[in-house]
């Protein structure tokens, strides 16, 4: 029986519609779901959620709960990644309330910026542990990585994991049903074309019928700025820089260094922006989970139905042969986007089949977009330097050229503020020297 391996099943709505869409899907009747999670009571609820839809479905899958991760890994065919390391208590926290003290604010940080770069520092060395255990037990198996930083997460699996590595976001899923949603046009028909990397990939082609839609776009987008509303900072860079951005306005006020300003504090209330965004959100999913447990656990009549997660879509075109496109996260092979750094992680379109993921050529972006990008990857190549060589040098080096705590603070409190969360987070890092 073949075998997929989900790694953090404790995300249990997160494993729901994961291994709830495979369960459903007739390519994946004969497999095996491997759950892992080193919380054995949140791995414990997802292995009798799972059961509960096998039984309501009519599923041939298999369910196991696995407490060793080696044995769970064994002979896995592919392998779903959705971990996170620290967690919300100490380390999300850490993130934030650290550089809050030098004056730097955030929304998300985990992805870039100096939240991002630890969340990174503390997750890279336990996903070459599991790299080492892959290569050992499943060398041919397909990393499909959920887990954020998504581009060094993904580029470390594959440059010094060596381990087969996918990135999978929703954000090029939902950028164009979202973004036409919000300017009250519909986008059934529509094609579009969509690049860069991970959280600030671009909208570069969006036509209907041959038809350029982006005059209409800014039309819109420029008369939705004359009020508040949840996306001002995504509008804002579409009309200074042409082009529609993936992630929310929530990731990209801290991605790029005009918007999140101490010196014009006014720009938080013209653009709406919501600092501490994540440590709120994290609290009301800990608040939502107490009560939807009981719903999705104990549940005995719980259903399912297939969502739009690429991994099962993924899996059926490798299992079928049947071709599925995605946007996935992938090496900078072969120069797919020339202007970028060939060592950097790319978002690209990707066709699946049973040859595997094979990503497509781009071409160059436009010049404002790829300066734009590499400002992102010089702290992420600059952060897993750091993370491979455990040198605290490379720590500041990543910080000094993160755009958003380059333009609020000196080169000396950057390195104050890295050797405080180096300090604080204790064990959760390595020894940097």
């Amino acid at each position: 029986m073949s075998k997929i391996t989900f790694i953090g099943a404790g995300s249990t709505v997160f494993a729901k519609n994961v291994l709830g869409d495979c369960m459903l899907t007739p390519a994946l009747q004969d497999f095996e779901l491997a759950l892992f999670d080193i919380n054995p009571e949140r791995l414990a609820d997802s292995e009798k959620m799972l059961l509960n839809i096998k039984k309501t479905t009519g599923s041939k899958c298999v369910i196991r709960a696995y407490t060793d991760r080696k044995a769970a890994l064994r002979e896995a065919k592919y392998i779903v990644n959705a971990i996170q390391v620290g967690g919300y208590d100490p380390c999300t926290i850490t993130d934030f309330e650290i550089p809050k003290k030098y004056g730097l604010r955030q929304t998300i940080a985990d992805t870039l910026g100096i939240g991002g770069i630890f969340r990174n520092l503390r997750t890279i060395p336990v996903m070459l542990d599991f790299a080492a255990d892959i290569r050992e037990v499943c060398p041919d198996a397909l990393f499909l990585n959920y887990t954020n930083p998504m581009a060094v997460l993904t580029n470390v699996m594959n440059t010094y994991g060596g381990i087969n590595t996918v990135g999978l976001c929703h954000s090029v899923q939902g950028c164009v049903p979202d973004l036409f949603k919000h300017l009250g046009m519909s986008h059934e028909g529509v094609q579009s074309k969509i690049a860069g990397i991970n959280h600030m990939a671009f909208l570069l082609e969006v036509t209907k019928d041959g038809v350029d839609l982006y005059p209409e776009i800014k039309k819109r987008a420029a008369e939705k700025q004359k009020e508040k509303h949840g996306d001002m900072v995504r509008f804002e860079m579409m009309l200074k820089f042409g082009y529609y951005i993936t992630e929310s306005s929530e990731h990209n006020a801290e991605y790029h260094p005009y918007f999140i300003k101490n010196k014009y504090p006014e720009l938080i209330e013209r653009f709406n922006i919501p600092l501490d965004e994540y440590p709120r959100r994290c609290i009301e999913q800990i608040g939502k989970w107490t009560s939807m447990r009981e719903e999705l656990v104990n549940a005995h009549d719980l259903t399912h139905e297939r969502t739009h997660e690429y991994a099962s879509y993924i899996l059926e075109a490798m299992e079928t042969g049947v071709p599925f496109k995605i946007g996935g996260n992938v090496m900078n092979t072969g120069g797919l986007i020339p202007n970028l750094p060939k060592e950097a992680c790319v978002e690209v379109p990707c066709l699946v089949d049973r040859s595997g993921v094979t990503p497509t050529f781009v071409g160059n972006l436009p010049p404002q977009l790829a300066a734009l990008n590499r400002t992102g990857i010089n702290t992420q190549l600059l952060t897993i330097e750091a993370a491979i060589t455990r040198k605290r040098e490379h720590i500041y080096h990543a910080a000094m050229l993160d755009p958003h705590t380059a333009a609020e603070l000196s080169i000396d409190d950057i390195i104050s503020m890295c050797d405080d969360l180096i300090e604080a987070h204790g064990d959760w890092l390595p020894k940097y020297y």
